[in-house]
C-alpha cells in the first residue's frame, strides 16, 4: 500500500506496520483525532506524500529494525528534515540508536540505547506517573498518568538528556517517559490506551502536525475513551 498523495485539505498520517500485531485502537485514535491514515509496510514509502509518521508500540526490537532497515536512511533524514514523528513504547526505542533487546539498528534520531528495565516485576504493566514534564503537548492535554506494557527502556546519551521531556520510575529505575527532537516526539507509554488523556495527548500531536504541514484538522470525533 503506497501512502496517499498528500494535499491541503486533509492531515494525511502514516503508520508503518511492523507486521507485528493489531494496530486497530491505534489507528482509530488517530481517525478520531480528526486525520487520515493509511497503513504502510514499505519504510522508505512511509514518509512520502504524507504529513506526519507514526511508529507504532507494538512487536519487538530486532524485528521491527528488520523492516525498518531498506529505509532507514530515508527514514531519518525525512525526520531530520522536519517531517513530524510520533514513536510509541517500541516506535520511541526505534528513534535510538540500538537495544540490547536485540540485534538491528535505530534512526539514531536521539543519542542512546535501549536496555532491559532494572526491576524484579518485569514486564512493567499498567498505569504510572509521568514526572518533571516539559512537552507543551503533555501540559496541554494534562496526561500525568500513563498506561505501560515494557520490558526495555531507552537510555539517552549524557548529551542527550535534554531530549527527555518527562520521566518516569518503576521499581527505583527512572527512565524516559517522554522524549523530543523538533517535531519528532516519543512516548514509552501507549497514549491510545491511556484514558481520555491521553486521547487529547494524540489530538494535541495531531494539531501540532497539521500547523506545521498548514493544512486544516477536522473536528476531532467522540470515542468511548474521550467522553
Amino acid at each position: 500500500m503506497t501512502a496517499p498523495a498528500t494535499d491541503n485539505t486533509t492531515l494525511h498520517v502514516t503508520v508503518f506496520d511492523y507486521g507485528a500485531g493489531n494496530l486497530h485502537s491505534l489507528v482509530k485514535a488517530i481517525e478520531a483525532g480528526g486525520a487520515e491514515v493509511t497503513i504502510q509496510t514499505d519504510p522508505a514509502a512511509a514518509v512520502r506524500n504524507t504529513h506526519a509518521l507514526v511508529l507504532p508500540g507494538v512487536g519487538a526490537f530486532a524485528p521491527a529494525a528488520e523492516r525498518l532497515a531498506p529505509g532507514l536512511d530515508v527514514v531519518r533524514i525525512a525526520l531530520q528534515q522536519g517531517l513530524p514523528a510520533l514513536g510509541i513504547c517500541l516506535g520511541m526505542q526505534l528513534l535510538f540508536d540500538a537495544s540490547d533487546e536485540g540485534p538491528g539498528a535505530g534512526l539514531g534520531i536521539v543519542p542512546g540505547r535501549v536496555s532491559r528495565i532494572h526491576a524484579a516485576r518485569v514486564p512493567q504493566i499498567g498505569w504510572n506517573t509521568l514526572e518533571d514534564i516539559t512537552d507543551p503537548l503533555l501540559t496541554t492535554s494534562e496526561l500525568t498518568v500513563a498506561y505501560y506494557a515494557n520490558s526495555f527502556v531507552c537510555r539517552p546519551s549524557a548529551n542527550a538528556l535534554d531530549a527527555v521531556t518527562a520521566w518516569s520510575e518503576h521499581e527505583g529505575d527512572r527512565f524516559p517517559a517522554s522524549v523530543r527532537c523538533g517535531h519528532v516526539i516519543g512516548t514509552q507509554f501507549h497514549p491510545e490506551k491511556s484514558s481520555a488523556h491521553g486521547v487529547r495527548f494524540i489530538q494535541a500531536f495531531l494539531s501540532m502536525c497539521a500547523t506545521v504541514a498548514g493544512v486544516p484538522l477536522a473536528a476531532p470525533r467522540p470515542t468511548p475513551e474521550s467522553a
